[in-house]
This record gives structure tokens, sequence and C-alpha cells, in this order.
């Protein structure tokens, strides 16, 4: 796969950032497109903490891409360590994937990474971009509006960044969560990636270590369970990570809240909750690690742990 056959086409390779407002489908297409979850999904918006790398290799092209959190204006230290992830994002790619909900008007979100386009423009060559028109089969009747809902993207697109920059980009309509129109969102993401080297092993899908995938497995199902604003008033430490033996994982985690308040109701009445939150858990982490899982959870305090910058940094969202 290294070496180039004569006369064939270059081998591609590049880091291919995915960007979009919250839950407009980004991680969904990421484990799609890996075949695999490396990145966790829900209905609820900013599901998505960190910028978390997939690969995906294929006989002729290597595609490393940075999902990140969904674009949004921070109203806590949390919140701007995750919109530092997609500026790190945009500042490091080849190409920019901005993954849209088609369903939906466009508006701020999309303003804004407009905006961060131009400030970026400013500085140095912007990342070729294809744009994902996700979520069709949402348009439920509505899929002769289709048309008219791209061409509103394309034209904010042009009124922030002028036609001699938009009219470059490309786009397709696909369905993330079946798979209808990935494979020709590929296709012209491959077209505009570099040649260059395979950069990771064929085998190797992402830098997610198992450890960092329990925790976040055990997040989904914080969100699954709680309603309102508490799961997002949760973060998860993981305090072990050990395979036992070749058929046995044990992970023990604590879910942190942000008030006394919160932790009798992620303890549900006698403990019912958190054990089903658990037992959730425990079967999506033995789908992935291929063993049997024992699982302990643990709730703990952190008052307002979204505002403290210390707080933050031990649980691994620090800002640089």
């Amino acid at each position: 796969m290294n070496g180039e056959i004569e006369g064939a086409a270059p081998f591609v390779s590049g880091y291919v950032s995915l960007i979009g407002r919250p839950n407009a489908g980004k991680s969904t297409l990421l484990n799609q497109v890996l075949g695999q979850t490396v990145a966790v999904t829900h209905a609820k918006p900013q599901t998505t903490r960190h910028r978390i790398m997939g690969v995906h290799t294929t006989d002729t092209a290597q595609f490393i891409f940075l999902d990140t959190p969904g674009m949004h204006r921070p109203r806590n230290v949390l919140g701007h360590y995750m919109m530092d992830q997609v500026e790190g994002a945009l500042e490091e790619c080849d190409v920019l994937l901005w993954l849209s909900d088609i369903s939906q008007k466009t508006g701020a979100a999309e303003q804004s990474l407009l905006s961060r386009l131009q400030t970026l423009g400013e500085k140095r060559e912007l990342p070729r971009v294809v744009l994902g028109f996700n979520k069709i089969d949402a348009l439920q009747g509505r899929e002769d509006r289709l048309g008219e809902l791209m061409d509103a993207h394309w034209r904010l697109a042009r009124q922030q960044l002028g036609p001699d920059i938009v009219d470059t980009w490309v786009g397709s309509p696909l369905c993330a969560e079946t798979g209808f129109g990935v494979p020709e969102l590929m296709r012209l993401v491959q077209a505009r990636l570099p040649a260059g080297p395979q950069f990771y092993p064929e085998d190797q899908v992402t830098d997610q270590s198992l450890r960092a995938l329990a925790a976040e497995l055990i997040r989904k199902q914080a969100l699954q369970c709680l309603n309102e604003e508490i799961p997002h008033g949760v973060a998860v430490e993981i305090l072990e990570y050990t395979e036992r033996s070749p058929t046995m994982t044990y992970v023990s985690a604590v879910l942190y809240v942000e008030r006394e308040s919160h932790k009798p109701i992620v303890l549900g009445r006698q403990g019912r909750l958190i054990r089903r939150l658990g037992a959730q858990a425990r079967s999506e982490m033995e789908e992935i690690v291929e063993t049997q899982v024992y699982l302990e959870l643990w709730v703990k305090v952190r008052r307002n742990w979204r505002k403290r910058p210390g707080m933050l940094r031990m649980m691994g969202y620090g800002r640089d």
C-alpha cells in the first residue's frame, strides 16, 4: 500500500475535520464510515466534548477524521474548551467536512462557522470544503425542497465569503444513520485530499483508548437516563480499568455532578437509576471489548465543575 503503482493515481492522505452545529450527526457519520463505535452518539445535543480521531484506510487513501463538538456559544469554561477543540480542528485540517442537518434552517451556528473561516482565511489559505447535507430522511415528505434547502447554505456561504471561494466547494446529501449517500460523500472528500503517505497502520481506527471510550459510554447513558440540564452537568472519571482475565474486564468509575440536589436524582430511588444506567453502559462496553464487564459506579458532587478551570483539567478538559 505504501508504494505507488506506475501509472496509477497516487495514494492520498490527510486530516478531515468534521464540523457542524450540535446534533448534526458528525459522530454518527464517523461511526458509519469506520464500521464501529469510536464516538458516542445521542439525540441530545453536545454529546461530544473532546476532539476524537478516527482513521479510515482503503487501498487508495487514508482519511484521518477529527470529530469535534458542535458549534455553539460557550456559557462556561467547559464550553470554551469545546470550542477550542473546534478551532484547532479548523486550523489543522486538509479538508473541512461541514455536516449540516438539512431539516433545520441555517442560523447562528452556520454564521459562526463562516465567520471563523473568514478570519482563518485572513491568516492562511483555507482548507478545501465539502458540505454534507445530512438527515435527508427527516424531510418526511418534503424531499422536493431538498434543492431549496441546500441552496440556502450555498447562498449564506457566498454572502459571507464570496463566490470566488465558495464556488470551489462541493456537497452532497446523505443520511449518516443509514449510510445512504455516504460513499458519494467519501468520494468527494478523497478527491480533495493531498497525495501523501499512510500515517497509521491500516488496522488502526482511533486514538481513543478503551478506558476513555468506557467513560464516554457511561456518560452517554447519563444523557439517556436523566432529564433536562442534569446530564450536561455530569462528568465521568474512570478510577480503574483492568483486564482481569481473557474473559473479564473490571471497570470502576465516578460520576461527578454539580449540585448536592443532583446526586439523589442520579442515584434514583433505592439506587435504581444508577443500576439501570450501569447495566446499559456495561452492555455496550461488552460489545466493544468482547469480554464480560464488571462495572462499579459511584456518584460524587463537585460544585460547578464546568466553571472551574482546575477541576476541568483534572477531568481531562484542560485548556492550553
